[in-house]
């Protein structure tokens, strides 16, 4: 697995994982919609630990060098 993401993109993503997991996240009337916030959040998280993105990879953008 080899790093995709640059650094401004794994901050944007570890604070927008951190907003969408904390107290602060959106709440919804749906309770779907609230369980996809806490999905993507943590895939975010993830994301910007190991520098890594599957839809990055797949469609072959690389900003590693950003």
């Amino acid at each position: 697995m080899k790093q995709n993401l640059g650094r401004l993109d794994r901050i944007f993503r570890f604070v927008l994982g951190v907003w969408w997991l904390g107290p602060l996240a959106p709440q919804f009337a749906a309770p779907w919609a609230n369980w996809l916030i806490v999905i993507v959040g943590w895939i975010t998280l993830v994301e910007s630990f190991f520098g890594w993105c599957g839809l990055h990879d797949w469609f072959g953008i690389n900003n590693k060098n950003q």
